[in-house]
């Protein structure tokens, strides 16, 4: 790799405003950021596209769609993370927290063993150099789950832990708040009759009342006074947020209502949601549109959630649609997640900082991603 990268003739996007510039590139650091084109003939003509930081994804699920492609069906947890992380890498994904669920929610959802499988593999790999995104972890415990403190135990001081989310996907509350629904959707993807699927939504509720507190408890205890970001997860009420708030969480991650969004910026906590929710154009599940929060206010950081692409169209649509101006708007999916994940060496372009830098096209309106750098080294 050339000591010295120049990228001209770009449309760069810092945290503050956009301009036609050019950036220095100078080993694994941005050296300079300067307006205009460079005459040198050795800069690389970027033709006018955007030149923007690095992504930042505090939270997809990828990983465990690529080890379970379809439902019941395993896949290899080496080859899944190879190809989640070429998959990121092309999104313009630099940084990824892989959200992996600690503690089986579902019967026969293999859940567990893809945990062990992913975190294994996470840590063969990554201090190899073999990956091209840099990958952390996000632990997504599942309080109301009986074996979760004992999935948690083994990677709990784990150095790419950056971020854990307190989740209770229990039939009844947060996302699955509407009973009816979870109950004819849960007997339609395992072949159970409705009186079977609320029996097992009645014993999923009767261990999260004798295991719930417990579990949290141990999570915020291990946590408290390091370096981990912590969220609550899928609030819906402004009492389920002072509550987190209360104990210490500083997060609250995909709100499901627009009440706990409110009452979670009023507390001063970061608000993540789901880019899939603003490119849909609303919630799959039929809670809170993420557009309403945007107009509000109410958002902080877009996370992936279940389509790394989603995160660069979401900030596309941002300003596009939503009248955000582009420095905020790319900065929701950069600069703001870097920042609450304590990575503060990157996410923005500027001189001292990681040259984690994405070249993007916009055709007819739609990103597309034609060059990705992470750390001044060519990725995708």
């Amino acid at each position: 790799m050339s000591a010295e990268l120049v990228l001209t003739n770009a449309r760069v996007v810092t945290g503050e405003e956009d301009f036609l510039g050019t950036v220095v590139v100078r080993g694994d650091r941005i050296g300079a950021v300067e307006r205009g084109r460079s005459h040198l003939t050795s800069a690389l003509d970027l033709e006018g596209d955007l030149l923007l930081p690095g992504l930042v994804d505090v939270h997809t699920d990828n990983l465990e769609r690529h080890m379970m492609p379809r439902p019941g069906v395993r896949w290899s947890a080496r080859a899944a993370l190879l190809a989640h992380d070429a998959q990121v890498a092309a999104a313009g994904v630099t940084t990824v927290l892989d959200a992996l669920c600690v503690g089986e929610v579902e019967h026969a959802d293999y859940r567990d063993q893809m945990f062990r499988e992913g975190v294994a593999e996470l840590r063969a790999l990554a201090p190899r150099g073999l990956l091209r995104a840099e990958h952390f972890l996000h632990l997504r415990c599942e309080i109301s789950v009986e074996a979760m403190a004992e999935a948690f135990e083994p990677v709990a001081d784990d150095p790419l832990v950056r971020m854990v989310s307190l989740m209770d996907h229990t039939p009844g509350v947060g996302q699955f708040a509407d009973l009816d629904r979870y109950v004819k959707k849960h007997a339609r993807l395992y072949g159970m009759t409705e009186d079977e699927a609320r029996a097992y939504a009645k014993r999923r509720w009767e261990t999260r009342e004798r295991v719930r507190e417990r579990n949290r408890e141990i999570i915020l205890a291990h946590v408290r006074g390091r370096d981990v970001a912590v969220a609550s997860h899928d609030d819906r009420t402004a009492e389920e947020v002072a509550h987190w708030h209360e104990a210490g969480v500083t997060i609250s991650e995909f709100p499901v209502s627009l009440e706990a969004a409110e009452a979670a910026k009023a507390r001063g906590m970061g608000v993540v949601a789901g880019g899939p929710n603003i490119v849909r154009g609303g919630s799959h599940s039929g809670n809170v549109a993420a557009a309403d929060l945007v107009r509000r206010g109410l958002v902080d950081v877009f996370a992936s959630d279940y389509v790394p692409a989603s995160m660069l169209a979401a900030a596309i649509l941002l300003h596009e649609k939503h009248g955000v101006a582009l420095p905020a708007a790319i900065a929701s999916v950069s600069r703001e997640p870097a920042r609450m994940v304590g990575l503060a060496d990157r996410g923005e372009i500027a001189p001292g900082l990681r040259a984690d830098l994405v070249q993007v096209h916009l055709a007819d309106g739609h990103p597309l991603v034609r060059q990705v750098w992470r750390e001044g080294r060519r990725i995708a």
